[in-house]
């Protein structure tokens, strides 16, 4: 019983071992056909996208600001189809002479305003008729935040909401990039001054429109660097001098000549201020003469500055040339100089950073809102090259802000 066993056994080892040899290309086939089926699978799965790159913060600040204005716009556009429409049923004509039916003059010069900053903050490759919150053609995306609040319905609310929104854009150009830090700080000016006439055209109460410099102190690290700002302080800060957006003017083609321009602004500045003192009374004359005080610290400031960034400060010159205009209507004149320093500013906010920035930003501010209160033209966008703003829509009021 035993012997039968083991022959059984051994007779079923050689029965599977004849067999094996011949099943093999069987077992190939079938592991083969295995493979492809596998391999088709994986090929035929689509992969999952790639999360999409976080674009930097100068293109969220951009995007944040384009969604904002657009929503400002609309609330405007809103409140001047109103205002003409609540006019119809009134006089045929106004106090001033104006149809009744042209609406509030604030409310345009804002719609007016809005409309130029929105066209500046177009991004390549962006159509002004993209929805707010929708995807441009360059692959960028507004903040949903953003293009989620609700559109101010009143002239209070409408002053508030600019209000806001210019202090936001003023903050985020002391954190952007050069020359988008110089177009944020642009249309945060105007925004936060048109505010104010705005709430002055519609009787709401006006918002706080100051911007408080910060106090800059230091000395220069290389104290053999008396020579203007060289090839070495330009390796220090390269990405803010070569923005589309607003770049810098040949005599500024860097921090240290940025801040030389800046002092023979201010020299020049004081000068008109001390000859405008001669020639203006009452209430101009109080109001000059606080100004020129102001004036004295800024020079002082940006002299200090230019030190501190280890810049050779211009010498002050005994006078400047004025024009004719100048003498015959100094309220003007000053006004015309006040507007003359915001592409000065400008260039300072792009070539600068930190600190720094955040002082040219204030004077950029100071500059425009003090143009306007001698009537000057402070424009949508002021401390930008006038010759890079967008074209004003064809039949559309200045957008100076009602001092």
């Amino acid at each position: 019983m035993t012997t039968w066993s083991v022959v059984k056994d051994d007779t079923r080892e050689k029965r599977w071992q004849d067999h094996f040899p011949r099943s093999l290309p069987r077992y190939v086939l079938l592991v083969c056909l295995a493979l492809v089926v596998v391999s088709l699978g994986v090929v035929l799965t689509p992969a999952s996208p790639p999360e999409p790159a976080i674009p930097p913060f100068s293109e969220q600040a951009r995007a944040a600001a384009l969604a904002e204005t657009r929503q400002l716009l609309d609330a405007g556009s809103q409140l001047g189809t109103a205002a003409r429409a609540d006019s119809k049923d009134g006089p045929a004509e106004g106090a001033d002479g104006r149809p009744a039916d042209a609406g509030n003059p604030a409310i345009d010069r804002t719609v007016t305003l809005l409309t130029l900053q929105a066209q500046a903050l177009l991004a390549p490759g962006e159509s002004p008729a993209d929805p707010a919150g929708a995807a441009s053609a360059s692959g960028r995306a507004t903040p949903p935040a953003a293009s989620a609040a609700p559109l101010p319905a009143t002239a209070a609310g409408l002053v508030a909401a600019l209000a806001g929104s210019g202090r936001q854009r003023l903050a985020d150009a002391a954190k952007a990039d050069g020359g988008m830090a110089r177009l944020l700080a642009a249309v945060g000016t105007a925004q936060l001054l048109q505010a104010s006439a705005l709430a002055a055209g519609t009787g709401t109460a006006a918002p706080a429109a100051d911007v408080t410099p910060p106090q800059v102190s230091g000395t220069c690290p290389s104290q053999s660097a008396t020579a203007p700002t060289t090839e070495r302080q330009a390796a220090t800060e390269p990405s803010t001098a070569a923005q589309p957006e607003g770049e810098p003017t040949a005599a500024a083609s860097s921090l240290g000549g940025a801040l030389a321009s800046a002092a023979r602004t201010e020299a020049q500045t004081i000068y008109g201020y001390q000859v405008a003192l001669t020639r203006l009374g009452g209430d101009a004359a109080k109001s000059a003469a606080e100004e020129l005080a102001h004036h004295d610290a800024l020079l002082g400031a940006v002299e200090s500055l230019s030190r501190l960034h280890c810049s050779a400060v211009p010498a002050r010159e005994a006078g400047y040339a004025l024009a004719p205009s100048f003498l015959a209507s100094p309220a003007a004149g000053l006004g015309d100089l006040e507007a003359a320093a915001l592409p000065v500013y400008g260039d300072l906010v792009a070539l600068s950073e930190g600190a720094t920035r955040q002082w040219a930003i204030a004077a950029l501010f100071g500059s425009a809102k003090r143009a306007v209160q001698w009537g000057a033209d402070s424009g949508a966008l002021p401390g930008l090259d006038r010759a890079s703003m967008p074209t004003r829509p064809a039949g559309e009021t200045p957008s100076q802000p009602a001092g």
